[in-house]
């Protein structure tokens, strides 16, 4: 499992923001602390900014 845990003040926060509706992407690579966190937009535009984080060349 390679992944490292996210410290508890990140899984805090993005617990908190899912309780008012936002949805955050982490890009998956090991060490990246890249993410993006959206709410009340299109597919296309949450499928653009998905690939944005998930990409770690695209950072």
């Amino acid at each position: 499992m390679g992944r490292t845990t996210l410290p508890l003040s990140e899984r805090i926060a993005d617990a908190a923001a899912l309780l008012v509706g936002k949805r955050t992407v982490r890009c998956p690579h090991p060490g990246c602390r890249v993410s993006v966190r959206y709410r009340a937009i299109t597919p296309e535009e949450a499928q653009r900014l998905t690939g944005l984080a998930t990409d770690h060349t695209r950072h």
